[in-house]
């Protein structure tokens, strides 16, 4: 096959930049982050958004259907109650966890001389030696005072650690605030919105690109509005098997830790895992034994959880093969944490739908000439 110098001069600028890319990766990368760190407002807001607009178009479109309501009121009805029922969840999922919590730092708090009292004796059944004992015990009954030491001798490293914490939970909830309101400007706007891209769209790029854009953003918006009700059907599902299954092992906090495993599982694949941490504090304060009984109980819900439900729940709502639900689901929460995971899946699909599509008619084409 022979090149033109279209081809040639593509093919070295392609060279040219991929050996810049390799050179330079720690730069890029570190630009990238920069880029989305002064987006992630704007991009924690879109998140709201695309999670608000799924119910809001339920009541807008579905329950607020028969009214004789103007547009805007609907619109306006349907984002405040989207924003309550919301809020509204995370205020019942508090009042679940917290007065349980609450009542186990008691509970542990009361018990520790118990604790150490049980540790001792299952020392002296192990066979430890009496001086081994003492010295853990020792270091266990002055540990308060240790730490108390560590803060006096350490106020400095203490205090500047303090302030970053404090720095980070103030950017977290700034990030937030300005998400929240960017996202209600969006969806009282969104059509607007939408018309103003399309004009723009329309006055700088060709036709063609136009179009194809306009499908991969309907493509978007269809595949993450079926990865949110997916995704929280998934969790429902999950919640309500720990439920049943920790009545069943007679388990305590039963409702609580449920609520608590079935909102972590919206985070995909690995999310119930979080809430087994503070479930299992929760019960490790009751009973240590029941404890490890309910962390087996929540690896065996879990797998099966993550091999068979959600590929079969999450991956067929936006059109993803189960292997790669796990696949993106991995990759996206090495590169970006909890974010990278919720996002992973969807921007999978996008691209699968995309590249699929793509496949198909280049092979219709190919098939057609030969």
């Amino acid at each position: 096959m022979k090149l033109n110098k279209k081809d040639i001069r593509f093919l070295i600028l392609y060279t040219v930049l991929l050996i810049f890319g390799f050179i330079y990766i720690k730069e890029i990368f570190s630009i990238l982050r920069y880029i989305i760190k002064i987006f992630m407002p704007f991009i924690i807001g879109i998140m709201i958004a695309f999670v608000l607009n799924v119910l809001m178009e339920v009541i807008e479109n579905k329950w607020f259907e028969k009214l004789n309501w103007n547009k805007n009121t609907k619109r306006a009805v349907s984002l405040t109650l989207s924003i309550f029922i919301v809020i509204g969840f995370f205020i019942i999922l508090m009042l679940l966890i917290i007065p349980n919590l609450q009542d186990t730092i008691v509970i542990f708090a009361n018990n520790i001389p118990d604790y150490l009292s049980n540790l001792k004796e299952l020392l002296l059944k192990l066979n430890v030696s009496n001086n081994v004992i003492n010295d853990i015990m020792e270091t266990l009954s002055n540990l308060g005072d240790t730490a108390k030491e560590y803060v006096l001798n350490n106020s400095g490293k203490v205090i500047e650690a303090t302030f970053g914490i404090a720095s980070n939970v103030l950017n977290a909830f700034i990030n937030v605030f300005i998400g929240i309101v960017f996202a209600i400007y969006f969806l009282i706007d969104k059509e607007k919105i939408s018309r103003q891209f399309n004009n723009i769209m329309k006055a700088y790029l060709p036709s063609k690109s136009c179009n194809k854009i306009i499908d991969i953003a309907k493509l978007s918006n269809r595949v993450f509005a079926n990865f949110v009700s997916g995704q929280c059907l998934e969790a429902i599902i999950i919640g309500v098997l720990c439920f049943f299954g920790m009545i069943i092992l007679r388990l305590p906090y039963a409702g609580a830790i449920s609520v608590l495993v079935g909102f972590t599982a919206l985070i995909p694949v690995f999310g119930a895992f979080i809430g087994t941490i503070v479930g299992a504090f929760l019960i490790f304060m009751v009973n240590p034994l029941q404890a490890v009984i309910f962390v087996i109980f929540i690896i065996v819900l879990q797998q099966l959880e993550g091999n068979l439900i959600y590929p079969h729940v999450v991956g067929k709502s936006v059109g993803l093969p189960g292997i790669w639900v796990l696949v993106a689901v991995t990759v996206g929460a090495s590169i970006n944490g909890i974010l990278g995971m919720l996002l992973s899946v969807p921007l999978a699909s996008i691209i699968y739908s995309i590249l699929k599509t793509d496949v198909n008619l280049k092979l219709k084409k190919k098939n057609t000439r030969e």
